[in-house]
């Protein structure tokens, strides 16, 4: 592999069109009537982002100096996003542009209680399943890793039946596409991997679908990224790895939408950097908290002195100079 070799994450590109409903969901739901639910939330704001968890998760390597690979697929309307996504150190040569669909959008309207209700509709995204990882790696001169998170469901399987193949390594982060695939897909799908990233919820969920026990997945995979919320982050491998990382407290809550792509990003920029895997974790735990004090996916700003302050404070001083290191 090059020494050179980049990492390259492969998901949606998508617009956030983010609203907040003045109330609670709950307080809206009839048990008796949830087999014909009609509901109108009106929202008192809305706020249209660039998004779309592949492309967050790249702002985010970008971001932190990594210079990650981009692949997708997207409308004719992408300029404006390119150019700002560039601009944050992301190679976008890799992403295609549809010649008869739109951009993905993602519509999401979050209640008082930080609970979510939202929509995708996929547009160019289909187009993901024709793109070939071999041309990208070999343009880069090598991948260290490639990401595949939630896209076109059918351009996951035939990306990691890619990967697999060229014996390219890659990381499986099936998240909100799970609610689409069968048993059979999800297994597919994270056979192989080096890392399985899921929130605790979608943990549970892939056990279900799968029929897999965790040390059958464990059998599969290098390690499992399993997301905690505010309780942090485990990190479990079957060569006996069992790592918990808390979260770094949070200065206030202002959006849930794209914590867990942050913390990804975080996460292997610690990695590609060379820190540890408790380190890595760390510094993912805190670009999920940056993302959580902001409204918008890719709004979120690193600013060194205060991040470092906020690890030392976390996760002490010793942390605090390790991550420093790989920090831009």
């Amino acid at each position: 592999m090059a020494a050179t070799a980049r990492i390259a994450v492969s998901g949606s590109i998508a617009t956030d069109h983010l609203m907040h409903f003045p109330g609670r969901f709950a307080e809206q739901l009839v048990a008796e009537q949830l087999h014909r639910v009609s509901l109108s939330f009106l929202a008192d704001d809305l706020i249209v982002r660039r998004g779309g968890i592949g492309a967050n998760i790249a702002f985010g390597l970008g971001v932190l100096g990594v210079q990650p690979v981009l692949i997708g697929s997207v409308g004719a309307d992408f300029d404006d996003y390119r150019s700002w996504l560039e601009r944050h150190g992301v190679d976008t040569a890799g992403v295609h542009v549809s010649e008869v669909a739109h951009t993905a959008r993602f519509v999401c309207t979050t209640d008082d209680d930080l609970c979510q209700i939202a929509t995708f509709y996929a547009g160019a995204m289909a187009e993901s399943r024709n793109i070939e990882i071999g041309p990208i790696h070999d343009r880069v001169g090598g991948l260290s890793l490639t990401l595949l998170s939630p896209d076109d469901p059918e351009g996951m399987l035939r990306h990691a039946q890619e990967c697999r193949q060229r014996g390219y390594p890659f990381a499986a982060d099936p998240s909100q596409q799970l609610a689409r695939m069968e048993g059979a897909q999800a297994r597919l799908f994270i056979d192989g991997a080096k890392y399985l990233f899921s929130n605790d919820y979608e943990w549970e969920l892939l056990l279900q679908k799968t029929g897999w026990t965790e040390a059958d997945v464990l059998d599969r995979v290098g390690l499992r990224i399993t997301t905690l919320g505010e309780k942090g982050v485990e990190i479990v491998g079957a060569d006996g790895t069992n790592l918990q990382v808390p979260a770094v407290p949070e200065l206030s809550k202002s959006d849930p939408t794209g914590v867990g792509d942050g913390f990804r990003a975080g996460f292997l920029a610690g990695l590609h950097g060379g820190l540890g895997l408790e380190r890595a974790a760390q510094l993912g735990s805190l670009i999920a908290v940056l993302v959580l004090e902001t409204v918008g996916t890719q709004e979120w700003l690193l600013e060194k002195e205060s991040a470092l302050a906020r690890i030392s404070e976390a996760f002490g001083p010793e942390a605090a100079g390790e991550i420093s290191a790989i920090l831009p």
